[in-house]
């Protein structure tokens, strides 16, 4: 039966709400693909955070915009990706207390210490997969016991965002593994909350969705959704799986030799793999759950696309940026001189610095604009290196995947990244990794194959490192390292 349905895919994200159908063989149904734009309120104290209303309205517009596009098409199962690390409050009635807060959010970044002082940080790390930082849900209800006591006194249960839409949907509140293994209070090799972070937060079990007890769980939309969207009433709804474990899937990196790179706003680098949480996780990196069965780990940068743009629109660069590219790739390696510390906002990996800052240093009266755009694109290329140099205490990575819009937007960010590393990058043509992920995510979980194989070898770019340009950047990465330790770490 499912075999001759079509699946809606929803991608939430920081920056957008997408969705569309696709088809029993995970392609996508062009004309009803959906995408709505949104930002992030950003707060002059560090602070990143959206109204949860406001957030599932842009949510429930996107599912109307693809009913209603959807031509009479019968949708038997629901996915979703969403962004992880986000936490929202809600009160007895399922109605939010707070706003909802991102990874981005910075503002629970002194109570870190509280939590060094009070762990092993090394212990704690290992166990659940997450250092202590402010994306995490450990600093962030410190935070907000201290500071907003009234909100945090009305609250009955933290929550994900994505389990905030199918509380809303369905009436029920579940989480997923995948959404819980990125709070920071979850055990990743127990597959349950973190008991020794909820007794020293003086908080419950209760206070927290359930787990699904087994990943294939699914959920139907409550009366008025399903009046709402009558081709929906009967479709079977997955709880979301994180935007990473559907980026590496749709990316096709689910196997300990393969990475996904991917650089949308922010940045990533992913080994995904059937097995074990590793015996001890190495410092720096984080371990999540794509689901019981497969763990995903990596390190994250805060500063991706966003950066690029960043550079871009305040340096008032002349031309486009395809002149600009073309400028920057006339260029030799790091000829400039610079080092830049591309942290506009806070360290994640490797170093979990929040309060960290970016800095230029080596400017001389014949640098120009382009020079340090360069530097700021070969900084982050550094960074993915460390991680790059961590994964491989686990695993033996002998192919990288690239995704995201800022690496389509940028061929020659692209063969930078590849350059420093020394290794060759494919960045394929599959569009939408994250969405696609996710619905190949529900058709396995849900036992359905899928009608043809999907080609070994994906259209795409190849980009080879230039091993000259590579040895070009080790003395740059060098100096980048110290410079980091000598004013961050």
């Amino acid at each position: 039966m499912l075999n001759d349905s079509f699946t809606l895919v929803l991608d939430i994200g920081t920056s957008s709400v997408r969705a569309a159908l696709y088809d029993s063989n995970a392609e996508v149904v062009p004309e009803t693909f959906v995408k709505n734009e949104r930002r992030l309120s950003e707060t002059d104290d560090g602070g990143a955070e959206i109204d949860a209303f406001e957030a599932l309205e842009q949510v429930l517009a996107a599912i109307d915009e693809v009913t209603v596009k959807s031509g009479g098409r019968t949708i038997g199962l629901a996915a979703a990706s969403s962004f992880w690390h986000s936490l929202v409050g809600i009160d007895a009635d399922g109605n939010p207390t707070t706003k909802v807060y991102a990874w981005a959010e910075n503002r629970p970044a002194k109570y870190v210490a509280e939590l060094r002082e009070q762990f092993d940080e090394a212990e704690v790390h290992n166990r659940t997969g997450a250092p202590f930082h402010s994306s995490f849900w450990p600093a962030k209800l410190l935070w907000l016991r201290s500071e907003q006591p009234g909100n945090y006194a009305r609250t009955v249960r933290w929550i994900s965002f994505s389990d905030f839409v199918l509380l809303k949907f369905s009436g029920k509140l579940r989480t997923s593994v995948s959404m819980a293994s990125a709070t920071g209070i979850f055990d990743q090799r127990r597959c349950v909350w973190d008991d020794e972070l909820i007794r020293f937060l003086d908080l419950k079990f209760e206070n927290f969705p359930s787990i699904v007890e087994s990943d294939g769980e699914t959920f139907v939309p409550a009366d008025d959704y399903a009046r709402r969207w009558p081709s929906l009433a009967n479709t079977n709804w997955f709880p979301a799986i994180g935007d990473g474990a559907a980026n590496s899937i749709g990316a096709d990196c689910v196997e300990s030799e393969k990475a996904a790179l991917m650089i949308g706003t922010s940045g990533a680098m992913r080994v995904a793999y059937e097995g074990e949480v590793p015996e001890t996780i190495p410092e720096g990196l984080w371990c999540y759950r794509i689901d019981r069965r497969r763990v995903i780990i990596g390190g994250a940068l805060s500063d991706g696309g966003g950066l690029f743009r960043w550079l871009k629109d305040n340096l008032r660069l002349i031309g486009t940026d395809d002149e600009i590219e073309d400028e920057i790739a006339k260029r030799r390696p790091a000829e400039h001189g610079l080092t830049f510390l591309p942290f506009l906002f806070g360290e994640r990996s490797t170093g979990y610095h929040e309060n960290a800052h970016g800095a230029v240093l080596g400017l001389r009266s014949t640098t120009d604009a382009v020079d340090i755009v360069q530097a700021g694109l070969e900084s982050v290329a550094y960074r993915f290196a460390e991680i790059f140099d961590r994964l491989n205490r686990v695993v033996d990575v002998r192919e990288i995947v690239a995704s995201g819009g800022a690496l389509r937007e940028s061929p020659v960010w692209t063969q930078i990244i590849a350059d420093v590393l020394g290794r060759d990058l494919f960045l394929p043509d599959t569009r939408e990794a994250s969405s696609r992920g996710a619905v190949l995510w529900a058709l396995e979980t849900a036992g359905t194959a899928l009608r043809t194989e999907p080609d070994s070898i994906p259209d795409g770019a190849l980009f080879a490192f230039e091993a000259d340009k590579t040895l070009a950047y080790d003395d740059a990465r060098r100096l980048h390292e110290e410079t980091y330790k000598r004013l961050i770490g």
